[in-house]
């Protein structure tokens, strides 16, 4: 049931930003490029674990409140994998932001390709999850909310909608706050605000073919089966903010870290157990 009695006529207009990413629980000896970006070829593509809580996030306030969801990539064509997966689970609308201007682009100039895309629809409410597993900067939802001038609240866990305000539970370490912002607003959303709903099997059918371009900013409303197609172009990017030419950051090396286990004693939890081990580090002189 929708709560438009605590929401407002029409429901809320969502806008959610997601990123297929190199699955990096795989990364080999090849996984870096000479230029210092991930060789992306060389790695099993997945949908960006936290921004499939974002995703569930919007379909939430539209499932309550009523409304839309769009749902926003910035890739390669491959990307489509995951705006259909957003289709599929209930997002109305998906667009791919695919350009050669955008290649090597760090989180500053993601961020300004992403908030001009998101600008395009002008959403109440724009998610995005609280960091892509390829970077772990957490940066990217923040700078798209200061380039939009919009709140942000990150490392969401409830939400609740009233009128033109959102109130929000947030995770602060030893705790949560809650916040109470005007939209529009941004929000970054970890696993606990839940896990995005399964496929629904109507959609799954509707569009496990859909597919871009639809070029030039076409629509691809939920009547369609195409992913619509967005060029920096087409969202009025500066091409001396994108790419390359935009993203003062470097990356040195990627490495995997791998913690091996090696041999341990296993002490008991009483006084005894206690004492016996600090009577051998000191015998050994490691203590005293």
């Amino acid at each position: 049931m929708k709560e438009n009695c605590k929401g407002r006529a029409g429901g809320y207009n969502c806008v959610v930003c997601i990123k297929q990413v190199p699955d990096t629980k795989k990364v080999t000896g090849e996984a870096m490029k000479a230029d210092g970006t991930i060789n992306r070829a060389a790695l099993p593509a997945i949908f960006n674990p936290e921004d499939r809580n974002a995703l569930e996030a919007a379909l939430s306030v539209k499932e309550r409140y009523g409304g839309t969801v769009t749902a926003i990539a910035m890739g390669l064509p491959a990307a489509c994998a995951i705006l259909r997966e957003a289709l599929m689970c209930g997002a109305d609308a998906a667009y791919l932001v695919t350009d050669r201007k955008a290649a090597g682009s760090d989180t500053l100039a993601t961020s300004y390709i992403l908030s001009q895309a998101v600008k395009k629809f002008n959403p109440d409410l724009v998610f995005c999850g609280r960091q892509a597993i390829d970077g772990d900067t957490a940066q990217t939802g923040p700078q798209i909310a200061e380039k939009l001038d919009f709140a942000a609240i990150t490392y969401l866990e409830k939400l609740d909608l009233d009128g033109d305000f959102a109130t929000a539970v947030r995770d602060i370490g030893t705790g949560v706050e809650t916040d109470r912002v005007k939209l529009p607003a941004l929000f970054t959303v970890t696993e606990k605000f839940g896990e995005l709903r399964p496929f629904d099997v109507r959609r799954v059918m509707k569009y496990k073919k859909a597919k871009a371009p639809v070029e030039n900013g076409g629509a691809a409303m939920e009547g369609d089966l195409a992913i619509g197609q967005l060029s920096c172009d087409d969202i009025g990017c500066d091409p001396e903010r994108c790419g390359f030419a935009g993203s003062p950051t470097n990356v040195n090396k990627i490495v995997s870290v791998v913690l091996a286990g090696g041999d341990y004693k296993e002490i008991a939890p009483t006084d005894e157990g206690v004492k016996a081990l600090v009577d051998e580090l000191a015998a050994d002189h490691t203590i005293g």
